[in-house]
This record gives structure tokens, C-alpha cells and sequence, in this order.
């Protein structure tokens, strides 16, 4: 019974994706299922128009920002809140964890309201900020739960051979948490890429990342170039889930970015 409960909500989520991929290889003229006959011009459509180049371009690079700033931000957070002994430390955690418990629509009304006082409505550096603000807490939580993990020993064995706390650091302590600060970093840049409810309130005329471009496109068209679009997204957030699983596995990512404890008991 559990199992057949079990398949029926993976068929329920899983189902409208593989319809969304068939239908870009469809080779009829409009938006429909089952494919009328194989095409692969709603992919080459996708690829020669401009706006969808130019919102590609946006997403990947503003993911590869994203993906850095969570990093810089995340992994020092990380150590002070794994290893910090100071007042409000759980205050601090729950405050950076935020954003992951917050509605987006939410988050986006207050940032568009906060970037408009500043002058910085519409901007790059808005997405930008935006962004990093609702990744950064899946560095924070991977990285925290490798750290929380890790034998302090080791660290304290490099400094007793004479490395500074810094290259210890580096050296021995980044080196064991690596693969999960760099999963975190994946997920991050996978947030960015497929992000569209923050996106929406932060974006511009020309400043429409990929999940916009394609929203503003169903509005006047039909065709299954928007399916070709929705499959190369999948596509993309597919490899990223199986570099993630590579890392470290899927479960053990879920169980930390979800559930991690920050600091020991």
C-alpha cells in the first residue's frame, strides 16, 4: 500500500515534466500531446532567437555569481555558527535560515520595496542580491552539516605540525568539507537558474533571465518552443542533480541541506 502511495505521488510530479519533454519534439505547430510526429525544429527555434541568447546568458552568469556569493558568504557563516560560542548564536541561525521558511512572493514584494528606496530597483545587483539571499542558506546548512561532522583533531594535528590556523584551514578542514560546500554551491546556482517568483519582481525590460523570458513568451505564443525551452531548464537542473549526486549522494545532501544541525549538543 505504501509503496503503491509512493508511486502514485512520484507519477503526480514527475508526469507533467515528461509531457513538458515530449512535446518539444513535437513536430505539429502548436502545444499539444502526444506529439504529432518528431521535430527538432522547436529546439533550433529556442537556440536562433536573441531574447531567449541573451536571457540564457543572464541566468547562467547570474547563477555562476550567485553560486560564488553563497559560497563567500556561506561557508565563514557556516564556521561561526558551527563553531562560535557567543550570545544569539540560534537567533543568528534561524535568522539566516529565513528566507528558506518565507513565501518568495513574500520575499520579492519587501526586496522590490528595499531596492527602490535605495535606487536600486531593477538592477543586476538587485538579482543579484536577491538572489544570493534565498541560495546562501543551502551553502550555510551543507557546509554546516560537513563541518559539524568533521574531527576537530585533524586541525589541531596540521597546527601542531606548525601550519597557521588559516592554512590548517585550508588545507586540512576545506579539503574534508569540500564536497559538501561544492554541492551546495550546485544547488545554489540551480536555484538561480530555474528561479522565477523573486526574479519576477526584481527583473527589468532588459534584464529577464530565462524563466521570465519565457513566461513574457507564453503570453503571445503557443507553439512548443516554449516545451523545447522547459526541457533544455530540466536538462540543465538534471546534470546539476547528478553532479550533486556524484559529490555526495543524494540522500545525504537532502538530509543535510533540509535537516543539518548547526552547532553540536
Amino acid at each position: 500500500m505504501l509503496r503503491a502511495a509512493t508511486t502514485a505521488v512520484y507519477a503526480f510530479l514527475l508526469l507533467p515534466l515528461v509531457v513538458v519533454v515530449l512535446a518539444a519534439f513535437n513536430a505539429g505547430n502548436y502545444f499539444t500531446f502526444p506529439p504529432q510526429g518528431f521535430s527538432l525544429k522547436w529546439f533550433a527555434n529556442f537556440f536562433a532567437r536573441r531574447e531567449f541568447m541573451q536571457a540564457l546568458w543572464l541566468s547562467t552568469h547570474l547563477g555562476v555569481a550567485t553560486a560564488a556569493l553563497s559560497v563567500l558568504i556561506g561557508l565563514p557563516a557556516a564556521v561561526a555558527l558551527v563553531r562560535g560560542r557567543f550570545r544569539g548564536r540560534d537567533g543568528l541561525n534561524a535568522f539566516v535560515m529565513s528566507p528558506l521558511l518565507l513565501p518568495q512572493i513574500l520575499t520579492g514584494v519587501a526586496m522590490l520595496q528595499f531596492f527602490t528606496m535605495l535606487g536600486w530597483a531593477q538592477t543586476y545587483w538587485a538579482l543579484l542580491v536577491g538572489h544570493v539571499v534565498v541560495t546562501a542558506p543551502y551553502v550555510i546548512r551543507t557546509a554546516s552539516a560537513t563541518l559539524y561532522h568533521f574531527d576537530p583533531a585533524l586541525e589541531e594535528a596540521a597546527r601542531s605540525l606548525g601550519a597557521s590556523p588559516l592554512r590548517a584551514f585550508f588545507e586540512v578542514t576545506l579539503g574534508v568539507i569540500k564536497p559538501g560546500v561544492v554541492a551546495g554551491a550546485i544547488f545554489a546556482f540551480a536555484i538561480s537558474f530555474d528561479n522565477f517568483t523573486l526574479s519576477l519582481f526584481l527583473t527589468a525590460a532588459k534584464l529577464t533571465p530565462l524563466p521570465i523570458e519565457l513566461f513574457a513568451y507564453l503570453k503571445y505564443s503557443f507553439d512548443p518552443t516554449a516545451a523545447a525551452v522547459s526541457a533544455f531548464a530540466i536538462g540543465v537542473v538534471l546534470v546539476l542533480v547528478l553532479g550533486i549526486a556524484r559529490l555526495m549522494g543524494l540522500e545525504e545532501f537532502a538530509r543535510e541541506a533540509g535537516g543539518a544541525r548547526t552547532s553540536p549538543s
